[in-house]
């Protein structure tokens, strides 16, 4: 839903009033693992991209990956003077106002994360355009893009970074090109040009298929190809050894993609390395990065985005009653519900500060999708936690019924909400899940 021009502008304001007095990070975090597996000599490039909205795993359950705030542990395995963070645009999913509001984060994270340089596909360009991101504002990092539509703001489509390495100097060139609008030309003018013994180049493709990337892989001349990615994890498309390097960054953040380029073989020939590397739980986290967490989900609900959300009516005038008008009839089912994890489940939400974030209340909730279903804890406290109406549906019906009368759709079932993005463990074990929530009498 795309809202007025002066809602984006008071949603400005008050995330620049936020991100007025935001240090930059002082604290050092513990470097990762020791892998000797990797080459030495050269330089070290971290990418990551299609984070797709995702700044942080919502925590519902263990396992999970991704986190702005743990990515500095990663980068920080390769010296800073030794290195280049890329991200490869795809932010956010749509134009919302929470939406937007995170893509201001993103850019502020970037900074905080020292990365060197972003490439934004054209739905960043329009979503960036809307915060006036691209034109009075600056950025410790370079922004490129190959198509700058109405945003124009001569902003450049390569970026180069030189680097000391044994026997002198190194250049990583990163240009990004549109599969769309460009063609492996283009691109192969650019990485024909660098004039450098020790150079590297990267190519970053945005809106590339099957069909097109190959021609962009044979023929643009980069040493690296980055295409979109198609799935969560990030996919290795070129063979061991093979020239280019092609690879995806996969979704939501969950893994960064490193490549050791090693500049120091004694024949010459560039040699790649790259590696996966999941942004796990376990990872340190950076403290500027958690504080820019925390003043997110202040802005989210400074914003009221609870009270804004979009609701349909029900079907048949039906409306949602709350879970405690079943007790009269079913008050041993209520018993045992009000001990599961179902029953207190909105409380988890306050104790990490998301209890008034849409995004993750509408799964810890009764029917927040539709009219007479949660709004807030202030004006439908009743419909707190996940309900009987969740999975049996609206009462009202029922309710006047005396219970002679079924409860019919819109009901929920468990994948609505244990998706394996928010509950990674789920898929496998609907058994154990099902016992963990068991308040029924028959097998």
């Amino acid at each position: 839903m795309q809202r007025c021009g002066s809602a984006v502008t008071l949603l400005l304001v008050a995330v620049c009033a936020v991100f007025g007095g935001l240090a930059c990070p002082s604290e050092t975090v513990s470097p990762g693992p020791d892998r000797s597996a990797r080459p030495t000599g050269g330089v070290v490039l971290f990418f990551s991209g299609s984070t797709l909205g995702s700044l942080k795993p919502c925590g519902c359950s263990g396992g999970q990956l991704g986190g702005l705030e743990k990515r500095a542990a990663i980068f920080d395995e390769a010296p800073a003077a030794q290195r280049l963070v890329l991200d490869t645009g795809s932010f956010v999913e749509t134009d919302r106002e929470q939406d937007l509001i995170k893509l201001r984060v993103l850019f502020e994270a970037f900074g905080l994360l020292g990365y060197d340089a972003v490439s934004l596909t054209r739905q960043d360009v329009d979503f960036a355009g809307k915060l006036g991101l691209l034109s009075g504002q600056q950025f410790p990092f370079e922004i490129m893009a190959s198509d700058w539509g109405m945003n124009a703001a001569n902003r450049p489509r390569r970026f180069t970074k030189a680097f000391a390495v044994e026997g002198g100097e190194a250049t990583v060139q990163v240009a990004t090109f549109d599969a769309l609008r460009d063609s492996p030309a283009q691109a192969a003018s650019v990485f024909g040009s660098s004039g450098a013994d020790r150079s590297l180049g990267v190519l970053v493709l945005h809106h590339s298929d099957n069909a097109s990337a190959q021609a962009w892989i044979d023929g643009a001349g980069a040493d690296c190809v980055v295409l979109p990615s198609a799935g969560e994890e990030p996919q290795i498309l070129s063979e061991p050894g093979a020239k280019p390097l092609v690879f995806t960054v996969g979704h939501f953040g969950r893994y960064i993609c490193r490549v050791d380029a090693d500049f120091a073989r004694l024949d010459g020939d560039l040699s790649l390395h790259i590696e996966r590397i999941p942004v796990a739980e376990d990872l340190p986290e950076e403290p500027a990065l958690v504080r820019l967490y925390k003043q997110y989900q202040q802005i989210v609900s400074d914003s009221d985005l609870l009270e804004k959300y979009p609701r349909v009516p029900l079907p048949d005038h039906l409306k949602y009653r709350s879970t405690k008008s079943c007790v009269d009839c079913h008050f041993n089912e209520y018993a045992l519900w009000s001990t599961n994890p179902h029953g207190d489940a909105y409380a988890t939400l306050v104790e990490v500060g998301s209890d008034r974030d849409p995004e993750c209340v509408v799964c810890h909730v009764v029917g927040m999708d539709y009219e007479s279903g949660f709004v807030s804890p202030e004006k439908t406290p009743q419909l707190k936690n996940v309900g009987c109406e969740v999975c049996h549906g609206p009462g009202s019906a029922h309710n006047a019924a005396m219970g002679y009368k079924p409860t019919t759709e819109p009901k929920s079932v468990c994948l609505d909400c244990h998706t394996p993005e928010h509950s990674s463990g789920y898929a496998g074990h609907e058994d154990e899940y099902r016992e963990k929530i068991m308040h029924w009498w028959e097998p």
